[in-house]
């Protein structure tokens, strides 16, 4: 920490997605209000906003959390659409909802059309494991097959909660910035290449004179 911090807010949108009853509203209102809810009512759509900082830098998190219901499936993909983070939400104490994070994974990255997309997977609920089906290496080896960050929370304790957000705007900010890169060394390589065909042709015009 340098004690230096940026107000120049950066907007970051990310979109939670998992399963229904695997605790995305809760690991989302966890962080944003430090409030459990104790009740299940599964979400159409919410959207929080939270002023965070990070590394010496406010962002401002606009944090949509979706439905887990397969009806809502085209309010789902717009939702995607117009997100540019991403968190993956199982409970270890559901087979069914592990496995279907590689669905939602993929899902990610055909709508986006790009492979390097931000995606953290949380494995949710780490306090009941007396309940746990699925192992914490069964998480961790999903994830690095996929190429996503992963770690196990829980929403109820607030344990890993803080991690999980800053692992995710930071990995957001990493990939923006090589986006960035990538786009000013295609700038250059398209200028180098307008510089020489000027140049080809101006040697074409001075050699047909002659």
């Amino acid at each position: 920490m340098s004690g230096f911090v940026n107000y120049n807010n950066i907007s970051i949108r990310l979109c939670v997605l998992g399963d229904g009853g695997v605790g995305k509203t809760s690991v989302t209102i966890q962080f944003v209000s430090n409030n459990f809810l104790n009740c299940y009512d599964p979400t159409i759509e919410d959207l929080y906003r939270k002023q965070y900082v990070i590394d010496d830098q406010v962002y401002m998190l606009d944090i949509l959390d979706t439905a887990g219901q397969d009806e809502l499936t085209p309010i789902r993909n717009h939702w995607i659409r117009s997100c540019e983070s991403f968190i993956l939400v199982y409970s270890i104490t559901s087979r069914s909802s592990f496995d279907q994070i590689q669905f939602y994974r993929d899902l990610i990255v055909s709508l986006l059309d790009r492979d390097n997309v931000p995606i953290m997977m949380i494995g949710n609920k780490s306090d009941l494991e007396y309940e746990r089906i699925v192992t914490y290496q069964e998480g961790k080896d999903l994830a690095n097959r996929l190429g996503m960050s992963f770690m196990e929370v829980s929403a109820k304790n607030r344990s890993i909660i803080e991690e999980v957000f800053n692992e995710t705007v930071r990995n957001s900010k990493k990939i923006g910035q090589k986006s960035k890169k990538g786009k000013s060394i295609g700038n250059k390589k398209s200028i180098i290449k307008k510089f020489n065909q000027k140049v080809n042709n101006t040697f074409n015009s001075i050699f047909r004179m002659i």
